[in-house]
């Protein structure tokens, strides 16, 4: 029988050292297909997205799709540029939450991050669902197993993102070109089947349900801005390409911009040449290709290469939402677990709560994309705009070589983004924005909770009066019967009485701390020092991150060394005040105590320490 963590090491593969750390990054092309999928994929249901609202406004309206589409290419210009300066400025990687909290103050930074953070589980919800119409399209009776096979591609793409970047570049790039050149060839050929008069699409009479308005208009770019999700994604990665980051990262946007546009501009004038109006059941796309391809093999390659292009487009959230929760986890403002890296020098919590949150999303809205599609786009605009914003002030505040150039172009990106903002929250906000709009406050009141929390909580180890520890050794002539092995974090109260209970269990006491790569080990062993404690400290490195194995393999050869001796394991926990605080702590331990369970370690012990 299989144990959890054979389970674990089959799907994800053997953990990797921290020192290969620097070797898993990406080039142009593998960056390109990891980084840039969401945004390109994209044009799988953009264009369908602004065709339905105007089909409301009957047949004339549809003309508008095309014009509608070149405002948003031309925000696409403007983005794009935008966010090339931003990589120039922050080299290290520009995400929107560090360029808002460097320049427009820690609440705006916390609002870029709350508002990032829907988006990357709304782009996971909302390209999975996207996919499985694709699929559905052409093969309509799997409709009713939607949430069922929306799951599973979660699951599949939890999978795969665990075990590590270079992995889930080799397992990109083929559906992602795929669909680029799947989608270059329709377009190629639609403009030359239309050129060549072999278009005999009628121009369908549709009623008029509401008339064209402004705010119709208005409604119709703003559902066709979702093209835009995900473009911000290459500067939030930087780090992920290969040296020199910046360059190739500026370089790899570039392409992404131009491709995307030639594909959205493409799509959207042929199905105003072709006349193609959405239908239940059927993607526009779809649509799209059996007129141009027919019912043939390239129809079904399209259909295939836009389903995985559109289940991969969630793997830019995979990329970036659990780099981003390190980075608010490391500020304090998210549970410390966000910050670890995993086996595969991933982020896997991050990983894990992504697919969590998108699952429960899929399930909620039953894997519809036009039920997800108003509460998509609200979440990145705030982002767009709080990033710009902050750009403009930091050029201002460096003045560095051309940066009143820089300042402008970022200044055009701020005000064009917080208009557009403003009409996607105008127009969709009874449709369901608003429950995106309630969510992101609610999201920075709970990061400034967890950071009070653990603020408090270190102002109370700060304060704690820690005099020197006396712990009496026992004599030379004693004969050892009961040995104990304490666990240590940082030396604070809480680890000082796990000593006094060692001391009143056992003669021989020894004390371990596991260094993941984090600790200071010369400051440590000086606070031990300084706390006279008297009980050995043995530190643990561990170049794979593991606390859990450097202290099993510490407490199977501890106890092999004395076979006629009681060994105690004695684990420091801290118990907080209130129920959810505890989410924030101890996590580790509860690993541990099931990790020596599985060893067979006989005598494990908790001492618990009331904050």
């Amino acid at each position: 029988m299989f144990r959890l963590s054979q389970i674990n090491r089959f799907l994800v593969g053997k953990p990797l050292p921290t020192s290969s750390y620097t070797h898993e990054r990406l080039t142009n092309f593998a960056a390109l297909a990891i980084l840039a999928s969401d945004a390109l994929s994209s044009v799988a249901y953009a264009t369908e997205e602004i065709l339905l609202i105007l089909v409301a406004a009957g047949s004339n309206a549809l003309g508008l799709s095309l014009p509608i589409a070149s405002g948003i290419i031309l925000l696409l210009f403007v983005i794009t540029l935008s966010y090339r300066q931003t990589i120039r400025a922050y080299p290290q990687g520009g995400s929107a939450y560090l360029v808002a909290k460097e320049n427009l103050g820690l609440h705006a930074g916390l609002v870029a991050a709350a508002s990032l953070l829907i988006d990357y589980v709304l782009t996971v919800t909302v390209s999975i669902s996207a996919g499985i119409a694709a699929l559905t399209s052409a093969i309509p009776f799997l409709e009713d197993y939607t949430i069922e096979l929306c799951l599973i591609a979660v699951m599949l793409l939890m999978v795969a993102n665990l075990r590590g970047v270079k992995e889930a570049g080799r397992i990109f790039m083929i559906p992602t070109y795929s669909f680029i050149i799947s989608v270059f060839i329709l377009i190629g050929l639609g403009l030359y089947k239309y050129a060549t008069g072999q278009v005999v699409a009628t121009i369908p009479t549709i009623p008029v349900a509401q008339p064209l308005s402004l705010f119709v208009i208005l409604r119709a770019f703003a559902a066709g801005c979702t093209a835009l999700t995900g473009v911000e994604a290459i500067s939030d990665g930087v780090l992920v390409f290969k040296p020199p980051e910046w360059k190739n990262a500026r370089t790899t946007l570039l392409w992404m911009g131009g491709i995307l546009g030639l594909m959205f501009i493409g799509i959207t004038y042929l199905t105003q040449a072709y006349h193609i109006i959405p239908e239940e059941g059927q993607t526009t796309v779809s649509l799209l290709a059996r007129e141009i391809f027919g019912n043939n093999f390239f129809y079904y390659f399209l259909q295939l290469a836009t389903l995985f292009i559109l289940l991969l487009a969630a793997n830019t959230s995979y990329a970036d939402f659990p780099r981003l929760s390190y980075l608010v986890s490391q500020d304090g403002f998210l549970p410390r677990q966000l910050s670890l890296l995993g086996d595969r020098l991933v982020y896997a919590n991050g990983i894990r709560l992504l697919s969590l949150c998108a699952a429960i999303l899929i399930i909620i809205f039953k894997g519809q994309v036009s039920a997800l599609i108003p509460l998509y786009a609200v979440g990145v605009f705030t982002s767009f705009t709080l990033s710009q914003s902050g750009m403009v002030i930091h050029w201002f505040k460096n003045q560095s070589s051309g940066w009143q150039q820089s300042a402008v172009m970022n200044g055009l990106g701020a005000l064009t983004t917080a208009i557009v903002l403003g009409v996607i929250i105008a127009t969709k906000f009874l449709l369901g924005a608003w429950l995106v709009v309630l969510t992101i406050p609610l999201l920075v009141i709970l990061f400034l909770n967890i950071h009070d929390h653990y603020q408090s909580l270190a102002k109370h180890f700060r304060d704690e009066e820690l005099s020197p520890y006396r712990c009496p050794l026992p004599s030379p002539d004693t004969t050892i019967k009961h040995s104990a092995v304490v666990l240590v974090g940082y030396p604070n109260r809480g680890t000082l009485e796990a000593l006094d209970y060692a001391r009143l269990v056992a003669q021989e006491i020894v004390a371990i701390h596991v260094d993941i790569g984090t600790t200071n080990q010369a400051a440590l062993r000086r606070r031990w020092e300084d706390l006279e404690i008297h009980v050995p400290l043995i530190i643990l490195d561990s170049p794979y991150r593991s606390v859990v194995q450097p202290i099993l393999k510490f407490v199977s050869e501890f106890e092999a060394q004395r076979p006629n001796s009681f060994s105690t394991v004695i684990i420091p926990t801290i118990v907080t005040r209130y129920w959810w605080e505890e989410l924030l702590h101890n996590q580790t331990a509860l690993f541990i105590r099931q990790a020596l369970r599985s060893n067979q370690c006989r005598i494990v012990t908790t001492v618990r320490y009331y904050v």
